[in-house]
């Protein structure tokens, strides 16, 4: 009994550490604090000049740093790809219903004869197709300072928003991510 017990509180806190980033991912956080320009690069992917386009705007909007078209006067850089795809789902839908019957009979006697028959028939068919056009965006973006080290990530993805397109709410996602990791720089950063 000890055994699982010791077991299940190792198993307890190793599921602990996995979810909880730990101080070195904590003091890379904490250096967003001191970027002041920030340089946003053309992003790979199918689109993504739309979506980096998108990400400047939003990244702009939070005020948390000067964002610039120049690389050269830089404190850091935000990297990634991002798709922007359209396309067509296509349902076809088939129903039909049918049935059948028939019964016949004849009856002989000499010199006369009877033939009795009776059929009927129902059937119904239906079909349609739906065509739906389909829209979605992604990006992972990173921020990184001029030596390579990493300080902040993000996937994000979208089907779009009630109110935005695809491309627009996936920008919107990354800047409120940067937004949530910021605060969270700067309340790690109080003594």
């Amino acid at each position: 009994m000890r055994r699982l017990t010791a077991v299940a509180i190792l198993w307890a806190a190793a599921l602990a550490a996995a979810e909880a980033p730990g101080p070195q991912v904590d003091r890379m956080l904490v250096k967003l604090l001191d970027i002041r320009t920030l340089y946003v690069e053309p992003l790979q992917g199918e689109a993504a000049g739309t979506i980096r386009d998108m990400l400047v705007g939003a990244i702009q909007k939070t005020g948390l740093f000067v964002l610039t078209e120049n690389p050269d006067t830089a404190d850091a850089f935000l990297r990634g790809s991002a798709e922007d795809l359209i396309y067509q789902n296509l349902e076809r839908r088939r129903e039909s219903l049918t049935a059948r019957g028939s019964a016949s009979g004849s009856r002989r006697e000499t010199g006369d004869s009877r033939y009795n028959a009776a059929s009927f028939g129902v059937g119904d068919s239906e079909s349609s197709e739906l065509r739906e056009r389909r829209h979605e965006a992604s990006a992972a973006v990173r921020i990184l300072l001029p030596n390579g080290e990493v300080l902040w990530s993000t996937i994000q993805e979208s089907d779009g928003a009630k109110f935005r397109g695809s491309a627009h709410d996936v920008a919107a996602k990354v800047a409120d991510d940067l937004v949530r990791a910021y605060r969270k720089a700067q309340a790690l950063d109080k003594p």
